[in-house]
């Protein structure tokens, strides 16, 4: 019984071990692009506001002062915040619906309200380098009614034990 237990939890260990790799299996532009667009048409589907198509000059947009930032060197154990600044640089209202870390280890939060054309917005990502060793890259996907839907944001460190 306690042999099942152990092999149980070593699974259960290596499982969530995995889970927070350094994972670069993001698609490119292109391939977002090409999967959100309408076939035979300039519109794209975006499924926030799926009631009507949106064409790429009216729908919002998210122009990141920087989509890159590194943390530098980390101790392991270390929790550190960084924020994105973004602004609506489209024609609409910009709504997120959602923001998710690559790993358990990547926090984002990220604005509720809608955010005017013309207006600034921030996400702000929390790391925890526990358990974490040597050069680190982990991404935030925001999915939000801009075309295309999906944005990505990218945190980099080096953790040191």
């Amino acid at each position: 019984m306690k042999t099942k237990i152990f092999v149980l939890s070593l699974f259960v260990f290596a499982y969530c071990f995995q889970s927070c790799g350094n994972k670069t299996d993001f698609p490119s532009a292109e391939e977002v692009l090409s999967q959100d667009k309408i076939e035979g048409s300039s519109l794209y589907y975006n499924p926030i506001s799926a009631d009507k198509p949106l064409s790429k000059e009216e729908a919002p947009q998210m122009k990141f002062e920087e989509d890159v930032f590194h943390f530098g060197n980390l101790k392991d154990g270390e929790v550190v915040t960084h924020e994105f600044v973004f602004k609506n640089t489209g024609k609409a209202p910009l709504v997120i619906s959602n923001a998710t870390g690559s790993c358990g280890c990547t926090v984002p939060e990220y604005p509720k309200e809608p955010i005017a054309p013309g207006k600034k917005g921030k996400i702000k990502v929390s790391f925890n380098s526990t358990g974490k060793e040597g050069a680190i890259e982990k991404y935030v996907t925001i999915l939000a009614n801009t075309v295309p839907n999906r944005n990505i944001i990218t945190i980099k460190a080096r953790v040191q034990k």
